[in-house]
């Protein structure tokens, strides 16, 4: 009877979608990641001085928030791309 509730329950959880909103929750973390390490990578950039490669970084950053799917955070670096780039004399 115990291994009839178990397996019931795990044949639930799986046809129910608790495997696929594991994965998208998972997938949603590594996103996240991404786009916090991306940001690291840019201050390092910037920390560095080279306006070219902080106009690139910016756009890597940009990138993975789109990835992300979090439209404020890519709204908000997209202008920060363009001012980066502009500086490096890339009109965006």
């Amino acid at each position: 009877m115990l291994y009839l509730a178990v397996g019931a329950s795990l044949w639930w959880w799986w046809a129910g979608g608790g495997l696929e909103k594991q994965a998208a929750q998972q997938m949603s973390k590594i996103e996240d990641q991404v786009a916090a390490d991306s940001v690291n990578q840019y201050n390092i950039a910037k920390r560095q001085g080279d306006a070219m490669q902080i106009c690139v970084q910016a756009g890597l950053v940009s990138a993975a928030y789109l990835q992300a799917k979090d439209e404020s955070n890519y709204q908000q670096w997209k202008i920060t791309e363009a001012a980066d780039c502009e500086r490096a004399g890339i009109s965006r």
